[in-house]
Parts: structure tokens; C-alpha cells; sequence
């Protein structure tokens, strides 16, 4: 039997610090919850947003694979390797951290917020030389299907790379459609994120940033109530 465990929107962690409001669906900074450490090699899922002429200032990460999501407004990012961007909805960031990088993102903005999902996922390599990518992906590609956003850095497909054997998807599922995703591996689980609209998965209903996890399965099920906009995380499941 599928383990299965349901993390509604409500039971976050929550810090509002003015410049920015940011939720979060694992332990992160000041706030703890010994049940939601991690889900497998999925170790941060913040739910952010950047006021006008507001940023994270220049600091440091290492051995992480940090993956940033835009939902609104533009994100300016700065860091050693020598990368000056903007992201922008509808475009996904990904930076392996490895033996250490230095970055900055801003929202230069004077008016507009910046909504994003910022993911750290475990990786399966120390101190891997750092490196960066980005790119855009369109809205119509993931309509009643998945588009894998990330995968790992041995496979040769559309998603932007990771030192790690995992996967992340993201659907447009429209209402009444349903779809079957097969995981790579007995060991690995998929958390499914809402990022809007309503879905059923696994006997659960889930709606705008609820979240469920599941592993001991073969493949996971989701039906959309409403057309839904949906971050499906496949990762190892680690002790």
C-alpha cells in the first residue's frame, strides 16, 4: 500500500519579514516542524513573494541544487559565476551550487510584486564544479500533460539539469482530464504541489497549495475538478 501523507495549504510555515512573504512546506529558517524536515532529496519548497524594490541580498550556498520557478513579475539575478539574468514567468532557474556560489535576486520593480517557488533539492554529488541555466517554457507544452522543468544531468531530454536522479513536471490539467505518471524507480516518491485550481489524487482533494506526497508505489494518479496548475516533484526517497 502507497504511503501517502497530505500537507494542506494552512499548515505552512509562514514568516511575513515586510520585504518579503514567504511560505514554507519544510523546516526553513525560524520556523520547525520535526514532521516536515524533508520529503526525500526535495529539502525546501518556498512559496515566495518579493515586494517592489525588495531582494535577497549576495549570499552564500554550496552543495545544494537550488531551483527557482516564476509565477509573476521579473527577478533579477546576479552571482560569481558571472551570470546577470532576469527571470520571468514562465521560465525556470537552476543553479548547482556544488563546492560554493554567491548570488543575488532583486525585484527592481517599483510596483510590481514577484511571486516564485524556490526548490533545494539534495544532491547526489559533493562538490561538483558550480554551474547555471535557465530557460523558457510554454504553457502549451504542459496542457493535459507533464513537461519535465528538471531532470538529471546524465539524461538527454528538455529539462534543465541536476545532480541528482529526479524530476520535476509541471501540468496544466484541465477540468475533467485526468493523468497517470509511472516513477522511475521503487525508490523513488512523487510530491505533487497545487499551484492553483483543484485536483483529486490518492483519494485526496486537493486544492491551491495543498500538497501530497506519496512513495511505496509504482505511479501516482491526479484528476483535475478544476483546470489546475500543478508541480509534480519525483525524487529519491532518502532516510
Amino acid at each position: 500500500m502507497a504511503n501517502i501523507v497530505f500537507h494542506p495549504a494552512s499548515q505552512r510555515g509562514h514568516a511575513n519579514h515586510g520585504w518579503l512573504d514567504a511560505y514554507h512546506s519544510f523546516s526553513f529558517a525560524g520556523w520547525y516542524d520535526p514532521g516536515k524536515i524533508h520529503f526525500g532529496a526535495l529539502r525546501v519548497l518556498n512559496d515566495d513573494t518579493v515586494a517592489p524594490g525588495k531582494g535577497f541580498g549576495a549570499h552564500p550556498h554550496d552543495n545544494m541544487e537550488i531551483i527557482t520557478i516564476v509565477l509573476e513579475g521579473v527577478l533579477a539575478h546576479k552571482d560569481n559565476m558571472g551570470h546577470e539574468e532576469t527571470i520571468q514567468p514562465g521560465e525556470v532557474q537552476v543553479m548547482s551550487a556544488g563546492t560554493g556560489v554567491y548570488h543575488s535576486e532583486y525585484n527592481h520593480s517599483a510596483d510590481k510584486k514577484v511571486k516564485l517557488f524556490q526548490t533545494w533539492l539534495f544532491p547526489n554529488k559533493r562538490d561538483v564544479q558550480p554551474r547555471y541555466d535557465q530557460r523558457t517554457f510554454v504553457e502549451a507544452d504542459r496542457i493535459n500533460q507533464l513537461q519535465t522543468l528538471v531532470s538529471p544531468i546524465e539524461n538527454d531530454d528538455q529539462g534543465l539539469k541536476i545532480h541528482q536522479d529526479g524530476w520535476i513536471y509541471r501540468t496544466t490539467l484541465q477540468a475533467g482530464n485526468s493523468l497517470t505518471h509511472s516513477l522511475h524507480s521503487p525508490m523513488h516518491g512523487a510530491y505533487i504541489l497545487v499551484v492553483d485550481g483543484k485536483l483529486d489524487a490518492h483519494g485526496k482533494t486537493l486544492s491551491k497549495r495543498d500538497a501530497l506526497g506519496i512513495s511505496e508505489t509504482d505511479s501516482i494518479n491526479i484528476s483535475a475538478v478544476e483546470t489546475s496548475d500543478v508541480l509534480i516533484f519525483e525524487v529519491p526517497m532518502l532516510k
